[in-house]
C-alpha cells in the first residue's frame, strides 16, 4: 500500500502517518504521487472527507486510485496504529 496523506502541512507537522507521502489537498495533483510500483494507493486525511475528495479528483484525471482510509487518522489512532509526531 502507498498511503497518500492529503492533509495540510500545518497538520502533518504535528502528527503524521508513518511512511505516508504528503500531497496536500489545497494543491492536489495526482501527478505528484510517486509511482506506486504495483501497490494500492490509499488516500488519507483526518476523518476521511478530504481523502474521498482526492480519490474522486484523481479518478477524474484518469488515475485508477479509488481507495481512501475511512475515518482518517482519527480511526487510525483509535485502532492503535502508530503515528509520527513533531514533523
Amino acid at each position: 500500500m502507498l498511503l497518500v496523506d492529503v492533509r495540510e502541512p500545518s497538520e502533518t507537522s504535528v502528527e503524521a502517518y508513518p511512511d505516508a507521502v504528503i500531497v496536500p489537498i489545497s494543491v492536489f495533483d495526482p501527478a505528484d504521487i510517486p509511482d506506486p510500483k504495483d501497490r494500492l494507493v490509499v488516500f488519507a486525511c483526518r476523518t476521511g472527507k478530504r481523502s474521498m475528495t482526492a480519490s474522486f479528483l484523481a479518478q477524474e484525471q484518469g488515475y485508477p486510485y479509488r481507495s481512501h482510509l475511512a475515518g482518517g487518522i482519527v480511526a487510525w489512532k483509535a485502532a492503535g496504529l502508530p503515528t509520527r509526531t513533531g514533523g
